[in-house]
């Protein structure tokens, strides 16, 4: 996509250096057309000669820019002037170098006509080509929204599924938690019940509570402190036990 969007500026610059060069080459076939209609308004060989002369000079000015603009058929009604103007400078009469000077006359008009085709066929080709590259430009920009869009989407899925990750394991330590306290509440129940058949001299046995919130701990950490609870509370029970007589 690179090497094409390269291609197309590339291109672009092409059609816009030819259209200068159109540009110049139109005004040299304007100079030639105004120098040869003075020249077929003039009322002496002397004048005539002069500006066909002036014309010739135009032309060939024209056909610098005209090789490289591409429009051969002003390049073409160019040389038809250049040849019948060159003429013109060997006549004897004023009727003679008129009747030349008519002919390069229309041939002049029509160069100036055929640069004016070449310069809008210029002018599309490089209006379609830089549409062409504004659309290209669109399809990036939209491609490139696209993909910010997905990775915002991607962030957010991420974001999501940490979050209900988090919520999974809050909910798994308070079900873990709820589970060792029913356990040993009902432990130091019985473990209670029994002691007192012991006797009333006897210790009751109590939970050890947390000095933190223990759900804020990792599992780990959670069965951890409840297993030396357990042992603790066994280790109390059995130390009531043993007095038992």
């Amino acid at each position: 996509m690179k090497n094409y969007y390269l291609l197309l500026v590339l291109l672009v610059s092409f059609i816009s250096n030819g259209q200068t060069n159109c540009d110049d080459a139109n005004s040299y076939l304007v100079n030639a057309y105004s120098h040869v209609k003075d020249a077929y308004d003039s009322n002496n060989i002397s004048h005539l000669k002069y500006y066909a002369n002036r014309s010739v000079e135009s032309f060939k000015l024209s056909k610098i820019t005209l090789k490289t603009c591409g429009c051969k058929t002003a390049l073409n009604l160019a040389n038809k002037g250049i040849e019948l103007l060159a003429k013109v400078e060997d006549v004897s009469t004023f009727e003679d170098g008129r009747f030349y000077v008519k002919r390069a006359r229309d041939i002049s008009k029509a160069s100036v006509i055929e640069i004016d085709k070449c310069a809008l066929v210029i002018y599309n080709n490089s209006a379609a080509k830089n549409e062409e590259l504004s659309d290209l430009e669109n399809e990036q920009l939209i491609l490139k929204q696209q993909q910010e869009a997905l990775k915002l989407k991607e962030k957010q899925i991420i974001s999501k599924l940490a979050r209900q990750k988090e919520k999974e394991l809050t909910l798994k330590k308070k079900q873990l938690i709820l589970s060792y306290n029913d356990a040993i509440s009902s432990n130091i129940k019985t473990c209670n019940e029994v002691l007192k058949i012991c006797g009333f001299n006897h210790g009751t046995i109590e939970n050890i509570e947390s000095p933190v919130d223990i759900s804020t701990k990792s599992i780990e950490a959670i069965r951890r402190f409840y297993k030396n609870n357990l042992k603790a509370l066994a280790s109390n029970y059995l130390a009531e036990l043993n007095s038992c007589h």
